[in-house]
């Protein structure tokens, strides 16, 4: 059995994090690995849902993903965490916190997310239906030096994946 370690998905709003990670958890989970999934969406319904969009909020709600992250790597636990998370100072505490930490970059570009959008966030975000709507109204940091970036225009799920999992195994936590 490998050892702990958080991947955090950062990218835009619809870039592809969720669907590369949930088949990602689904592959190692096959394997037998102690898999568990973080996710902006559920994460928001539950332990962060009295939290706004602020960027003290959104800090805020990182902060206290990235507590059940550390506790989860601590145990043996790979987890799979997808967040915007939008500004680099708090991802790079989160890294600091964690300690094993894998940053992946799901990257796509502001055209494509809001051509994938279904549902109608980014059109909400430009209609000023919604306020302080990453990649719209309120800043994304790319990563300067993520272990991973996966180009969601220019490759399949699939080669996402394999570029993961191979990332996974080739620096033993798998």
């Amino acid at each position: 059995m490998g050892r702990g370690v958080t991947l955090w998905f950062t990218g835009l709003p619809c870039s592809g994090k969720t669907t590369i990670a949930d088949r990602v958890a689904e592959l190692l989970r096959s394997r037998g690995v102690k898999v568990e999934r973080l996710d902006g969406d559920i994460v928001r319904k539950s332990l962060t849902k009295d939290l706004g969009f602020t960027k003290e909020d959104r800090d805020k709600n990182i902060e206290r993903v990235t507590f059940v992250a550390k506790l989860l790597t601590r145990n043996g636990v790979i987890v799979l965490a997808t967040f915007v998370s939008p500004y680099r100072e708090r991802r790079q505490k989160t890294r600091e916190e964690i300690g094993e930490f894998i940053e992946v970059y799901v990257k796509a570009s502001l055209e494509e997310c809001i051509r994938r959008d279904v549902k109608g966030m980014y059109r909400k975000a430009l209609a000023g239906e919604i306020k302080n709507f990453t990649g719209v109204d309120d800043p994304y940091e790319e990563p300067l030096n993520p272990e991973l970036v996966l180009d969601t225009e220019r490759e399949t799920v699939e080669e996402s994946v394999h570029k993961v999992l191979a990332y996974l195994e080739e620096n033993g936590y798998v």
